[in-house]
């Protein structure tokens, strides 16, 4: 058990640093592209904005669209944790557990913004059938090549505020990163004499 201790400290660290940052964020800062705290000049900086869907602002139209991407998210949240275990039970290569523990630990991070922010924090958008499971995700870290309003004639996004690469978060993070890894784990693991031994552990 305290071989893999490692791992759970790693999974509570990243929540516990991406939950914190986010309520840090909440109660010093205002909401919105013109506020910033300059961390590195004008390129890297805390701006506090909310995500009501996925990655990229990415959302369901409907009505219950929302509650749809939450309850995707706690199924992924509960199934990669069941996958961990078993990964655990079967001692796989660690670069495996490592990327998903990333994985897993930005899903959950972004989960407890969905399913809880709506309620505690009161986030959840005027059109949101129900407080609960309508959280808006917060984001803050914002590396900022460029960002304005497009003009009016670009169909669909024509008159929205962009940037260049988009605000994201601690979880975000943790996300990229842990698919990094495992599409590393990939290249590196899968060569025709070791295909065998390790496709039990990519699903």
């Amino acid at each position: 058990m305290k071989k893999h201790l490692k791992y759970f400290l790693v999974w509570l660290l990243i929540i516990l640093a991406d939950q914190g940052c986010k309520l840090w964020v909440y109660s010093h800062m205002s909401l919105g592209l013109d506020h910033h705290i300059k961390i590195f000049g004008d390129l890297f900086k805390f701006t506090y904005v909310l995500n009501y869907g996925m990655a990229f602002g990415w959302q369901f139209s409907f009505k219950y669209g929302k509650l749809l991407i939450t309850l995707i998210r706690l199924f992924a949240s509960f199934y990669i944790a069941i996958h961990i275990l078993r990964l655990l039970a079967h001692a796989a290569p660690p670069i495996w557990i490592w990327g998903w523990i990333l994985l897993v630990s930005g899903a959950i991070g972004n989960c407890i913004d969905s399913v809880f922010y709506g309620i505690y924090l009161n986030n959840a958008p005027d059109i949101a059938p129900m407080k609960w499971f309508h959280g808006q995700v917060i984001d803050m870290l914002h590396i900022d090549f460029w960002s304005g309003i497009l003009p009016d004639w670009i169909p669909i996004w024509g008159g929205q505020a962009v940037c260049v690469l988009p605000i994201f978060n601690i979880a975000d993070m943790s996300i990229f990163f842990g698919l990094g890894l495992l599409f590393y784990a990939c290249k590196r693991l899968l060569p025709s004499q070791k295909k065998e031994q390790t496709k039990d552990f990519i699903l």
